[in-house]
């Protein structure tokens, strides 16, 4: 006729167990995944804190060679920064520079080597200047100078 309270017991206690099972599985694939992504951006910070560069001139005297003004970047951090007009950018006095207007003296820079960055002198009126230099993974340095 029908079942018992065992058998009614057993039923439930099956649907039970095999819903506690979808529960768990689903909030183990929503832990896997936000540890994917917890690990992923660990490793974009990683890499953004291995990439670090300062300028290092001396702001009251910036040298001037063949109409171009020399500013020296050195890599401070632990991995090769590649050093184009494409990755980097540059701001002097709020205003974004041309890139045609600058060029860097290699390709890239070694950890703590140091490469050139020229700078056409037309760009740059006397008096003193901010300049911004924006590199990888958005990583900066500023650096306030007297023409």
């Amino acid at each position: 006729m029908g079942f018992s309270i065992t058998g009614s017991h057993l039923v439930f206690f099956i649907a039970a167990v095999a819903v506690a099972g979808v529960v768990a599985g689903i909030l183990s694939a929503i832990t896997m995944n936000l540890g994917t992504s917890l690990s992923e951006k660990c490793r974009k910070m990683q890499e953004k804190m291995d990439i670090d560069f300062k300028i290092i001139n001396d702001p009251s005297n910036i040298p001037n060679e063949s109409g171009f003004y020399e500013f020296y970047i050195k890599n401070i951090g632990e991995r090769e920064i590649i050093t184009t007009n494409e990755t980097f950018s540059l701001l002097i006095d709020g205003n974004i520079i041309s890139k045609d207007s600058y060029h860097f003296s290699t390709d890239s820079i070694l950890p703590s080597e140091v490469a050139v960055l020229y700078v056409e002198a037309s760009v740059l009126t006397q008096g003193n200047h901010k300049m911004k230099l924006v590199g990888p993974h958005a990583v900066e340095d500023e650096f306030e100078f007297e023409i």
